[in-house]
């Protein structure tokens, strides 16, 4: 599970009525929701939370680094909260469902030098795709 609340007050971000719903929203493992269903899923716990809000906040902690943005595909960006713990992405082709996955191995030192090209390489984001269980079975 994310630890996102923790991390959040660790650094002393102030938690306002507003910040700490969407964190508790954002909070668990394979969280990778949309803006607008963060928002939904706040206006649940505090009706007069603004979309602007949620917004805003999870910009917020993507620029602190507290909460990955993730494009898999064309659709609509997602917010993934264990931006501290190295993971790839099993993404769903059909329905777009997104799970994290943690691979024995490190992807980094699988580029040989003569496909580096030159570059000091500092990271590496792998996606896989396949087709989930339940629309496999659909």
């Amino acid at each position: 599970m994310s630890d996102l609340l923790e991390r959040l007050r660790g650094r002393g971000w102030r938690l306002t009525a507003q910040r700490r719903v969407v964190a508790e929203v954002l909070d668990g493992d394979h969280v990778h929701l949309t803006a607008d269903e963060v928002h939904a899923r706040a206006v649940t716990k505090l009706p007069e939370i603004s979309r602007a809000t949620v917004y805003n906040t999870l910009g917020e902690l993507v620029t602190l680094g507290e909460v990955l943005e993730v494009s898999t595909d064309r659709r609509a960006k997602r917010y993934d909260p264990n931006a501290h713990r190295p993971h790839h992405h099993l993404v769903c082709a059909q329905c777009g469902a997104i799970r994290d996955v943690h691979p024995a191995g490190d992807p980094l030192s699988d580029l040989p030098a003569s496909e580096r090209f030159g570059f000091t390489v500092s990271g590496v984001e792998v996606t896989y795709r396949g087709v989930c269980p339940s629309c496999a079975a659909a």
